[in-house]
């Protein structure tokens, strides 16, 4: 057996997840179809590999500090790091820089306000910083061994600790955090004890990725090396300067985010027959989360090795030309999100809606709400989306069917309340906050959205179980809260429905608007084309996918040249000034876009 094979087998034990982990070599599959581990390129830049190669590295220094992400598995990186170290014969002072945490009990009393009480899902994202996780003596009582060869610092805020040395950072998908929660190997910052994986997801969410997001930000410019721990045992690293570097050059063409993806009570089969890689045992594939940033990963590849760091670098080093004149507006927050939401041969979404920007501020602390459109990429025959109220809706009435469906395990007659409209290939519909909405069964929804995506009000959930086996949370008084009632009857159809117009137009192309609505800051357009058609940027951000064809050519301004599938969904940044789409296939392509709004 392999080292390669016995390390991704300990690996597996880490977490808990059917979905394949990020492979170690790049794909050499010459198949034109969608792919589940893109890589963006390094140029001149090799990618190290293992603990023999990083203690290569680490030599000739007497001091290390090794940063890194909630989830890492220190101790086992240590242990590791260790006897890589040994075998060089180099005498190693370890310090680990937990001890300077400050006592759990006063941990968990300072983030508690933070954690929403009694509410399953929803807490407030925490103000605070890395260091009011630590006593500030205890870390500057910190200091290297003379009498060892190096002293290396290591765990989660190392780098408050100001040696002058090397600094590494250690990343983690948040993907693989999830799974490794799953499977309770992780513990939250700051504590020493497990939770069980949704308070740990929500702790996670509100208060562990805030404060380390905000850590990255303050030390991005001086990282040495970063570190992919994804596969325990066989990490693989790349040099500051060379990530930074490769960082500039995506921030200036066009990338794709590694996607994952999820089950749920209501999935569907239709991502499993797009991409027959997706394990095929798990029951369903109810999202995927094609480009959702906080939680997204950036994988890199010298040809040989991938290494993947999350998205949140990339806005860190590159907000400005990522977001272009909006990036004042929206800070380091990606704006747009992409993703499937899957209900062929499934079920209907739970009813529900999302918060308005001023409650979602001041309950959550979200700078803005999740804004939503449902762009429908293909359903069957007879498919339906509830979206907005019947005409002269009586809200008390819905309120008490509700409540007393909750209380009693009834079923609710929704179509007594919610209007319904048909599902109709490449039709866009506009889900501004409070409105009432979800997906019917047998549809593939390409939802296209603000970025926020936790902040789901669900009021009917079709007396199912989650997967777990343990009925969904309901937040019917939170919906109704935000539910916009004005929506109703013509009235809804006339706010809620795109209306596709055609703006421009060439021998065998044309580009064509679907209106968003108001509320919502990003609008979409759809480039219909034989052969190729140009775009621009112009000052925004623009997300992508093809939506109907086989396979296309994206080159930019800029020199680069990429190839994306049916389902892809890809990244042109603002700096990319403009991109050209060559069809590759046989027949008329069409590729669907989102981007900020002017002014």
């Amino acid at each position: 057996m392999s080292n390669s094979t016995i390390a991704t087998q300990k690996a597996v034990s880490f977490r808990k997840s059917e979905q394949l982990l990020s492979p170690l070599y790049p794909s050499s599959s010459s198949e034109e179809a969608y792919r589940l581990f893109p890589a963006f390129p390094l140029e001149g830049e090799k990618v190290g590999h293992g603990f023999d190669s990083l203690a290569d590295k680490l030599t000739g220094h007497s001091q290390i500090r090794i940063d890194g992400y909630v989830g890492t598995f220190w101790e086992s990186f240590r242990e590791q790091l260790q006897e890589a170290l040994s075998e060089k014969g180099i005498q190693v002072n370890w310090i680990d820089v937990s001890q300077a945490q400050k006592p759990a009990a006063i941990i968990e009393a300072m983030v508690k306000p933070f954690l929403g009480g009694d509410d399953p899902l929803f807490g407030k994202r925490f103000p605070g910083k890395m260091l009011d996780f630590f006593d500030a003596d205890r870390l500057g009582s910190f200091q290297p061994d003379p009498e060892s060869a190096i002293t290396i610092l290591f765990g989660c805020g190392a780098a408050l600790v100001e040696w002058e040395s090397p600094l590494i950072y250690v990343d983690l998908p948040k993907n693989e955090l999830q799974y490794r929660s799953r499977a309770g190997s992780v513990c939250n910052l700051g504590l020493q004890t497990p939770i069980p994986p949704k308070e740990q997801y929500k702790q996670f969410y509100f208060v562990d990725w805030q404060v380390l997001n905000r850590h990255k930000l303050a030390i991005i410019g001086s990282i040495d090396w970063f570190v992919d721990d994804q596969r325990p045992c066989e990490p693989t690293f790349v040099s500051g300067n060379g990530l930074r570097e490769a960082l500039i050059r995506m921030s200036r063409n066009v990338f794709r985010a590694r996607p994952w993806f999820e089950a749920g009570p209501w999935g569907g089969q239709w991502l499993k027959k797009l991409i027959p890689q997706l394990p095929q045992h798990e029951p369903n594939y109810a999202w995927s989360f094609e480009l959702i940033t906080p939680e997204n990963g950036l994988a890199f590849t010298d040809g040989r090795v991938q290494i993947e760091v999350s998205f949140d670098w990339l806005m860190y080093h590159s907000h400005r030309e990522v977001l272009g004149e909006s990036a004042d507006r929206f800070g380091y927050d990606f704006p747009i999100r992409f993703d499937f939401l899957d209900t062929f041969d499934g079920g209907n979404l739970s009813l529900q809606c999302h918060p308005y920007p001023e409650y979602a501020l001041e309950q959550f602390g979200e700078p803005f709400t999740q804004d939503e459109t449902y762009y429908i990429l293909d359903c069957k025959p007879g498919a339906e989306v509830y979206l907005g109220f019947r005409q002269n809706i009586n809200s008390e009435e819905f309120h008490n069917a509700l409540e007393s469906s909750f209380r009693d395990s009834t079923p609710v007659d929704v179509k007594e309340f919610v209007n319904t409209v048909p599902a109709r290939q490449h039709d866009l519909l506009l889900i501004p906050h409070g409105t009432i909405h979800c997906s019917g069964e047998n549809i593939l929804v390409l939802e296209i959205s603000a970025t926020p995506y936790i902040f789901t009000f669900k009021m009917y959930d079709w007396l199912r179980l989650g997967l777990d086996g343990v009925a969904r949370p309901l937040n019917i008084n939170r919906a109704f809260e935000n539910l916009n009632f004005d929506r109703q009857g013509e009235e809804a159809r006339r706010q809620l429905l795109s209306r596709p117009e055609v703006i421009a137009q060439g021998e065998d192309w044309s580009l064509v608007h679907l209106p968003t609505h108001p509320d919502h800051f990003y609008d979409v357009h759809r480039y219909e084309f034989e052969t190729a058609v140009t775009g621009q940027t112009d000052g925004s951000v623009q997300v992508l996918m093809l939506v109907d064809g086989t396979g296309i050519e994206v080159s930019t301004h800029h020199g680069m040249v990429e190839q994306f599938y049916f389902g892809e969904t890809f990244v042109v940044p603002a700096a990319a000034i403009s991109y050209k789409l060559v069809n590759l296939g046989q027949r008329p392509a069409k590729v669907i876009k989102a981007f900020i709004k002017s002014p």
